[in-house]
């Protein structure tokens, strides 16, 4: 069985090769890539999305789909347009109605990295704070103590650089934009993350020497929000079993990380991942 997911659309000319992470008779795990939407987006119905992608490929029995014999995908949780990792998604009516009721209880545990900017006081620390929408800016959630509903995160920093920080997140709730929410309510906003303050990460910034040839513009190590899904644990609905789903990080994250260890170094604690594990 084919250990990659190809899509395209023709409306864009995009083309995606999209890793599976892992798979059952009930369950398919994917690497959702940065950039792509999880599902159609409400206000916008006509952007590229993977759920739609995925069941067009189905409709349309293309090989991975044929297969195995799929008639039917969900998605069980969503990911951000700019967030990258681990996607779950249910083969069946009955799996979707399980995992759905594992994830409404706050049951699978989703483990995040990130990089911020600044240097929180505590290794470890948590915001409880709750989230609700924008009264004036539509896409945006913000801290809402009286109107929002209850949303808590635990953060614990791996790494310190000059300026930025790698830190590990777990979700204790599901809410729209939780992390980012709750890390610019912190005061470090997330890396590339326009929307809720966090500025790009930029490698002339890191180098003293850097130089640019002439006639060239620099383009930003990371201009997406930094944030990717590396870890989701859940008790398998149907086999009680626990399971644990990985996902690598993207190339542009640990291309970051790499020039950050290079030219900003600070930090305490053993490398997450490799400096030089990219291609």
């Amino acid at each position: 069985m084919s250990s990659t997911i190809k899509l395209s659309s023709p409306a864009t000319k995009e083309f995606w090769e999209i890793p599976v992470l892992f798979e059952d008779e009930h369950l398919l795990a994917l690497e959702k890539p940065a950039g792509l939407l999880t599902s159609p987006d409400r206000h916008d119905p006509e952007r590229v999305n993977l759920m739609t992608l995925l069941h067009s490929a189905v409709t349309e029995k293309k090989p991975w789909a044929r297969e195995r014999n799929l008639e039917y995908l969900a998605n069980a949780h969503r990911l951000d347009f700019e967030t990258s990792g681990v996607l779950l998604l249910a083969k069946t009516k009955s799996a979707l109605i399980a995992v759905a009721d594992l994830f409404g209880a706050d049951k699978p545990v989703q483990t995040y990295a990130t990089l911020i900017w600044g240097h929180p006081l505590d290794e470890k620390f948590e915001v409880d704070a709750k989230i609700g929408p924008h009264p004036l800016k539509i896409g945006e959630m913000r801290v809402d103590s009286k109107e929002g509903k209850r949303a808590k995160s635990l953060f614990e920093v791996v790494e310190k650089f000059s300026d930025w920080s790698l830190v590990r997140c777990i979700p204790q709730t599901s809410r729209t934009h939780q992390l980012r929410v709750h890390l610019k309510y912190a005061s470090f906003p997330v890396v590339g993350d326009a929307l809720y303050g966090g500025k790009n990460l930029w490698l002339s910034r890191l180098k003293r020497d850097y130089r640019l040839k002439p006639g060239r513009e620099e383009k930003a190590l990371l201009s997406r929000v930094a944030l990717h899904a590396e870890e989701l644990s859940l008790v398998h609905p149907f086999t009680n079993e626990t399971i644990v789903i990985k996902s690598e990080w993207p190339k542009d994250m640990r291309v970051a990380l790499k020039y950050l260890r290079l030219y900003a170094p600070v930090g305490f604690g053993a490398p997450a991942v490799e400096p030089d594990n990219f291609e």
